[in-house]
C-alpha cells in the first residue's frame, strides 16, 4: 500500500509539472539581481512608485509613432522621474517587442551579448524573451555577436527599465535584451544596420545610459544640455569629438556617457531610418535634497520617432477602418460591457491626434463627444474611446441599445492641433473649428456646425460663448481674458 501511495504521488507531480507553476522548472529565468537595491522589491510598493511617476511626470506631445527612447538608468530615487518622462509616451502602445539596449557595467567580454534566457523577472512578473529576433540580430550581424546570459545575470542596466515597461505597456510584449561589451568602433554600426532590417512598427527601441559622471552640478548642466543636443542632431563624429574634449579638461569627468555604443547604435538607426529626435527631459543627482552637488550623475529623456504630417488626408480606407472600429467598439459596449481589442499597425492611424465621434438617429443627434488635444494615445484609440464616450456617456442622452443599430449613422472628426489666434476675424468658416476659454470655462464649435445652422462669423462665435462655455455672447470682442484656438478637421461617414 506505502509503495502504492507513492508512485501515485510521483504520477501527481509529474503531471502537475506539465501544466501550471511547475513550468517554471523548465525555463531559464533570469531572476531580479537589483530589486531591493535600484528599486523596491515589495511588489504592491513599486505599484505605487510607478503610479507616482507617472502622475507627476508631464505631458509630451510628439508629432509622429515613436519607434525609440533614450533613458538613465540609475536608482529611481534619482533617474525614475525623468525615465517616465520618455517612457510615458508609449503607455497603452501596442508593442510586440522591445529591444533593450546599453553597454555592460559588471562584465568584461567582446561584441555584443544577447541574453538568451526564456524569461526575465522583476517584483512585477515575468517578461518573455524574444530568442528568434535575437537570433536574426545574430544572423544579420556576424560573429560579434552572440548569446551570452552571463554577461547580463548581474548587471543592473537593462532590469531597472523592465518595470516602467511592464507598467506602461501591461502584459504580452517580449524583450531582446543586448549589452556591448569592450568597445569595437564599428559594433554600433552592425546593430544598427541588423536592427534597420529586422523592426517594425510594432516594435521599440529603449536605450540606456546615464550622462556625466562625477562633475559639479553646474559643470554637468553645461556639459550634458551640449551633448543632448548633440544626439538630437544626430552627429556622431561631434559626439566623440565632445566627449574626447570634455573627458579631459572638466574636472571630475569620467564619462560623458556610460552607454556610448547604445546612445551611437541609436543615432544611427535614426539616421537610416530617418527619424527624428526631440529632447524631453533633463536633471542630474544633485537636483534631489540627498544629493551632493560636488560630484554629480546626469539623467537625460530623449525621444526617437518618425515624423508624420498631422494635414495628411487620410485615404479611403484609413478613413473606413476608423469607422468600423468606431461602430464595432459600440456594438461590442452595448451587448456586452466590453471593448474590442484591435492590432491597428498602419502608422497614419498611429499619430497621436485629437478626434470627435458623433451619432445621428434618424438625421438627428444621438451622441457626440471628443478629444480635442493630442494625448499619449494613438488616433485609433482614440477613435475608439470617444466612440464609447458619444454612445454611453453623453449626458444629453440615454446610452445606446441594440434594437438602435440599424439606425445609428457614424461620423467622426480628426482634428489638427488647436492653435492660439489674436483675432477671432481671422476664423474661416467651415473650414476652422474654435475653442473659447475663459479660466475653467471652455466650449469648442467643430467646424462642420457653422455649415449645419447657416450662422455668419459672429454668430457663430456668440452662440459658441453662450451655449458652449456660458460667456457673454460677445465675449470674444472685448474681454482680455478670453482665448480663442482654431483647428481644422477631417470628417467623414
Amino acid at each position: 500500500m506505502k509503495y502504492l501511495l507513492f508512485i501515485i504521488i510521483i504520477f501527481f507531480l509529474i503531471s502537475c509539472s506539465r501544466s501550471g507553476e511547475f513550468n517554471n522548472m523548465n525555463k531559464k529565468i533570469r531572476k531580479s539581481a537589483v530589486a531591493g537595491q535600484f528599486y523596491t522589491a515589495n511588489k504592491e510598493e513599486l505599484k505605487g512608485e510607478m503610479d507616482v511617476y507617472l502622475k507627476m511626470s508631464g505631458n509630451f506631445s510628439i508629432n509622429g509613432d515613436i519607434r525609440a527612447i533614450i533613458v538613465p538608468h540609475a536608482g529611481y530615487i534619482y533617474s525614475g522621474q525623468v525615465a517616465v518622462s520618455s517612457f510615458k509616451l508609449v503607455k497603452n502602445k501596442n508593442i510586440k517587442t522591445v529591444f533593450l539596449i546599453s553597454n555592460a557595467h559588471v562584465a568584461s567580454f567582446n561584441g555584443i551579448a544577447i541574453d538568451d534566457c526564456d524569461v526575465w523577472e522583476t517584483p512585477l512578473g515575468q517578461i518573455e524573451v524574444d530568442k528568434e529576433k535575437g537570433e536574426l540580430i545574430i544572423k544579420q550581424i556576424g560573429i560579434t555577436a552572440n548569446f551570452n546570459s552571463d554577461a547580463h545575470k548581474d548587471d543592473h542596466v537593462i532590469e531597472v527599465q523592465l518595470p516602467f515597461l511592464q507598467t506602461i505597456l501591461g502584459d504580452g510584449f517580449k524583450i531582446v535584451p543586448i549589452l556591448f561589451g569592450n568597445s569595437n568602433q564599428n559594433s554600433y554600426k552592425e546593430l544598427a544596420k541588423a536592427l534597420s532590417r529586422i523592426i517594425t512598427v510594432d516594435d521599440l527601441v529603449v536605450i540606456s545610459s546615464d550622462m556625466s559622471h562625477y562633475p559639479s552640478y553646474a559643470d554637468a548642466n553645461k556639459i550634458d544640455k551640449k551633448t543632448l543636443n548633440i544626439i538630437e542632431e544626430k552627429d556622431i563624429v561631434k559626439l566623440e569629438d565632445h566627449i574626447k574634449d570634455n573627458e579631459k579638461i572638466v574636472p571630475g569627468e569620467e564619462t560623458l556617457l556610460c552607454g556610448i555604443d547604445a546612445i551611437k547604435t541609436i543615432i544611427e538607426l535614426g539616421k537610416i531610418l530617418n527619424w527624428e529626435t526631440k529632447i524631453l527631459k533633463y536633471a542630474n543627482s544633485g537636483d534631489k535634497e540627498i544629493g551632493d552637488k560636488e560630484k554629480v550623475v546626469g539623467y537625460g529623456a530623449l525621444v526617437f520617432f518618425k515624423k508624420m504630417n498631422n494635414n495628411k488626408v487620410l485615404s479611403a480606407e484609413q478613413k473606413n477602418e476608423l469607422l468600423e472600429i468606431a461602430k464595432n467598439t459600440i456594438k461590442s459596449y452595448a451587448l456586452n460591457k466590453t471593448v474590442p481589442k484591435y492590432n491597428v499597425i498602419d502608422e497614419r492611424l498611429n499619430i497621436n491626434e485629437g478626434a470627435f465621434v458623433t451619432l445621428y438617429k434618424n438625421r438627428q443627434l444621438r451622441g457626440c463627444i471628443g478629444q480635442i488635444i493630442p494625448g499619449d494615445e494613438p488616433l485609433w484609440k482614440v477613435v475608439q474611446n470617444m466612440a464609447v464616450e458619444a454612445a454611453f456617456g453623453d449626458p444629453r442622452f440615454k446610452p445606446v441599445v441594440k434594437e438602435e443599430f440599424d439606425d445609428l449613422d457614424y461620423e467622426i472628426s480628426v482634428l489638427s492641433p488647436p492653435e492660439k489666434i489674436d483675432d477671432w476675424r481671422k476664423i474661416e468658416l467651415g473650414k476652422h473649428g474654435v475653442i473659447v476659454k475663459k479660466g475653467f470655462k471652455t466650449g469648442v464649435f467643430l467646424p462642420q456646425v457653422a455649415k449645419e445652422t447657416g450662422w455668419n462669423l459672429e454668430e457663430f462665435l456668440g452662440n459658441l460663448c453662450t451655449e458652449k462655455a456660458g460667456l457673454n455672447s460677445e465675449c470674444f470682442k472685448n474681454d482680455k481674458d478670453v482665448e480663442l484656438y482654431n483647428f481644422t478637421a477631417q470628417v467623414f461617414k
